[in-house]
């Protein structure tokens, strides 16, 4: 679990560093300006990160699962090389990702401006830039990747199922708040991570608003890494 919160921990560092530096200098400086190839790197990385956190933490979920529902096999299930391939599937996952729906969105021609509605290049603002239906195939992936989202979802919540079936069946009060205090926090970023950027991504163009997008981006990118330290996990 700890190496699983060290390579979360970079993660979330990662995803801040990536976005909020260039937001600060450009209000220190008063400016708003970023260059193209700054605008496809920093959308690259954000991706990158944002995919590679998504799964790690669905991983942490099964790691859980396996940690209270089946403990007696967790030393046998999630050894260190299951752990280390886990994690490398995680950031393959995120780069080869990322490299689809960097090619795909920055290939396309740009013609409604330079502004972004936003304080980092995201998806749904680049491409309300497009003025070609090619932007099609950009949204199509985005709709794939919100159903394979969808699909760990469901993992998800099934393995929490069956972790507070197994908590419940606990007989101490002080055994089922032991095992609680280790799920809850973890669910918690899970469930406002997968919330607020899929609504992001997928809302309807009718409930786009600078306030709105402002804050779903706040929710999905920098708010979940503060509760970070919560997720402990207790043998």
């Amino acid at each position: 679990m700890y190496f699983f919160l060290f390579n979360l921990s970079l993660l979330d560092l990662g995803c801040i560093s990536t976005t909020v530096p260039k937001a600060m200098a450009n209000f220190l400086w008063d400016t708003t300006a970023i260059s193209f190839f700054g605008c496809a790197m920093q959308f690259f990385m954000f991706v990158v990160l944002v995919t590679a956190e998504f799964y790690l933490l669905i991983i942490m979920a099964y790691d859980r699962y396996i940690a209270i529902c089946k403990p007696l096999h967790y030393g046998t299930i999630m050894d260190s090389r299951t752990c280390a391939n886990m994690v490398a599937a995680v950031w393959g996952s995120g780069f080869l990702n990322a490299l689809l729906h960097t090619f795909n969105t920055f290939s396309l021609p740009f013609c409604k401006g330079n502004a972004l509605d936003q304080f980092f290049c995201e998806i749904p603002q680049i491409l309300k830039l497009s003025c070609s239906d090619a932007y099609l195939r950009e949204v199509g992936l985005l709709v794939i990747s919100a159903c394979l989202a969808s699909g760990c979802f469901v993992f998800l919540v099934m393995s929490y199922v069956q972790i507070f079936r197994a908590v419940l069946r606990i007989p101490s009060m002080q055994g089922q708040h032991k095992a609680f205090s280790t799920c809850l926090p973890h669910l918690a970023v899970v469930s406002l991570f997968i919330s607020t950027g899929t609504f992001a991504y997928l809302r309807p163009p009718s409930m786009s608003s600078s306030s709105l997008n402002l804050l779903l981006a706040v929710l999905y990118s920098l708010v979940p890494p503060p509760f970070i330290p919560s997720i402990e996990f207790q043998p």
